[in-house]
């Protein structure tokens, strides 16, 4: 029997779709802009899964933590061995990892973001094994699974999976939210992995080719861009050189909006993004993978929520990235949040990586 700690940060991910880039000190904040909790039903979304699993015993926390959502499936074969107060916080997740660790679980697996993880890390280390369903704004560390189905796979075949050192990246929320990533290895981590259902730590590439490949893209898009139509514009340093070469100054780290050349909203959130398509007949979204990882939807850019892309259409969906960032990603991935809709996007997709240049790019989902 395995014995698998399970934890939910039930705020992982609300100022995602606000616009705040993240939720560490700012669930407040994320409420009052409108945001809704999301984790939970991220967290059921790989248990469901796991319901046909067996020889699997979970240990978890009271209400929203865990309980809520073993409760919420089904499953019955879980023990509740901390309660955490009515306001949860990163102490609760540190003080869960630590009673998990005194009854020798096999796993932890989680729910939230980069911080979630770096809080339980901070108690276990590598003593126990971990394993993230990626709920969070920023997921930049290497634990998480591509999406909570991968989660799920992973942990029912426990057994035969490989462990391997995993980052655990600190992120700082406050340069994070100013526009500037900036990144700290925080320490290495066990996670089981079976090929490719893991992620890699986000990659940064900075260099001369880059910069020109970027410029001949931000050249090519000037070009084919629709009078008339409306263009939101993802994160990224390739997406900021879009916006830079029409002559505005991107968000690097958030969601801007174009029309006819003219900046309509910068740093804009899901209710913004809402609110400019409402009446809108043509709607694009340019958007860039995240290196070394391949997300192009459900990572760092949750503002771009799956009704956004519904009122643009899948064929209006627009990915741009480098070749050097292409040829380390072996395939793109869609975790949105809406599987109906990732599916949507089918088996490959065209990438435009240079002037009047593409490649056609795997994607799972």
């Amino acid at each position: 029997m395995k014995r698998i700690g399970f934890i939910v940060n039930p705020v992982a991910g609300m100022g995602g779709s606000v616009g705040l880039k993240g939720t560490d000190g700012n669930v407040e904040e994320a409420k009052r802009r409108g945001a809704v909790p999301h984790a939970g039903e991220r967290a059921q979304r790989a248990l469901e899964q796991l319901k046909r699993a067996k020889g699997l015993c979970f240990l978890t926390c009271a209400g929203g933590m865990g309980e809520s959502s073993l409760s919420a499936v089904g499953l019955e074969n879980y023990q509740v061995v901390y309660a955490p107060g009515s306001e949860t916080s990163a102490h609760d997740t540190r003080t869960a990892a630590a009673v998990f660790l005194e009854k020798g679980v096999d796993l932890i697996l989680f729910c939230g973001g980069d911080g979630t993880a770096r809080d339980i890390f901070s108690i276990v280390g590598r003593d126990v094994p971990i394993l993230g369903i990626p709920a969070g704004v920023k997921m930049y560390s290497g634990v998480f699974a591509v999406n909570p189905d991968a989660a799920a796979e992973l942990v029912a075949g426990l057994d035969t999976a490989s462990l391997r050192d995993s980052e655990v990246m600190d992120v700082d929320e406050d340069a994070y939210r100013a526009g500037t990533l900036d990144t700290r290895l925080f320490g290495i981590a066990r996670t089981p992995v079976i090929r490719g259902m893991v992620a890699v730590s986000k990659q940064v590439y900075e260099q001369p080719d880059e910069e020109r490949a970027k410029g001949e893209i931000a050249q090519f898009i000037q070009e084919v861009m629709v009078p008339g139509a409306l263009y939101i514009i993802g994160a990224g340093t390739t997406t900021e050189a879009i916006v830079r070469y029409l002559g505005h100054k991107k968000t690097l780290l958030g969601v801007d909006v174009l029309k006819n050349g003219r900046l309509v909203a910068a740093d804009a959130d899901e209710k913004t993004l809402l609110r400019l398509t409402e009446r809108e007949k043509d709607v694009r979204i340019i958007i860039s993978p995240i290196g070394a990882q391949g997300f192009i939807l459900g990572r760092g850019n949750q503002q771009i929520s799956p009704a956004i892309v519904r009122r643009a259409g899948i064929g209006h969906v627009i990915v741009v990235a480098t070749p050097h960032k292409l040829q380390d990603i072996p395939e793109l991935l869609v975790d949105s949040g809406d599987p109906v809709l990732d599916r949507e996007f089918g088996d490959s997709i065209q990438v435009i990586c240079g002037y009047r240049i593409a490649q056609r790019k795997k994607v799972r989902h």
